[in-house]
């Protein structure tokens, strides 16, 4: 039986790779990644080398399916990686391991090698209530976001959601207008990375420490809401 294995790899930090991760790697037929450059830089960095890589990401999801379905059928095993973190998380990868289910069934092996995950670490330092949490992936760009805000504001569980640098400061103004003012949010920012931080305060709070830091509108964001 084939199999297929989901690899959890580091966030930033590229000492945080479990060892079966790292022989997960080494032993598959081939390693399915969003861009073979990240995956390669990582690779190198513990000695895998000569490894069969392809892509897989959002743009190329439809035409490798059938590949892969193909790869998986012949016997091969094959590991899906991201960029960073946990796939299928916020990532194309739930397609392929929703299809290969449907159509393999039995017939394959899914694995998970569990890992790194932007939203746990940044829970888990942020200091707000994590026993229950609703995690809402990257907020869309129009339509439906202000409805999202709605549900964040009347949520009585913490919410959590990633946040892109060139939109940040318009969420924590958006957050401040909704968000009451005894709730505390949490930014975590390039989670494992040299720059990591965190701001915690309520939302206005957070928005005038980064209207006071621009230098630190940059990089990958994970924001916490408290519940109500």
């Amino acid at each position: 039986m084939s199999t297929l294995y989901i690899v959890a790899t580091p966030i930033g930090n590229l000492e945080d790779i479990t060892l079966r991760a790292l022989r997960v790697l080494k032993e598959a037929d081939m390693i399915l990644c969003e861009d073979t450059r990240v995956t390669q830089r990582l690779l190198k960095r513990y000695g895998v080398v000569n490894k069969q890589l392809t892509t897989y990401n959002t743009q190329r999801s439809g035409i490798r399916i059938e590949k892969i379905i193909g790869w998986l059928t012949e016997g091969k095993n094959l590991a899906l990686v991201s960029d960073a973190g946990t796939p299928a998380i916020s990532d194309p990868g739930v397609i392929l391991v929703r299809e290969v289910r449907a159509r393999l069934g039995k017939n394959v092996s899914i694995q998970v090698i569990p890992g790194p995950s932007a939203v746990i670490a940044a829970l888990s330092g942020s200091g707000l209530p994590a026993s229950e949490f609703l995690f809402l992936g990257f907020l869309p760009h129009k339509k439906g976001r202000e409805t999202l805000f709605r549900e964040i504001a009347a949520s009585e569980r913490t919410v959590v959601f990633y946040e892109s640098p060139h939109r940040i400061m318009k969420t924590l103004h958006t957050l401040s207008a909704y968000v009451s003012v005894n709730r505390y949010i949490c930014v975590a920012r390039e989670m494992t990375k040299i720059y990591e931080s965190f701001i915690r305060g309520t939302a206005k709070e957070v928005e005038e420490h980064f209207i006071a830091h621009p230098d630190q509108i940059r990089g990958e964001y994970v924001v916490i809401v408290a519940g109500k």
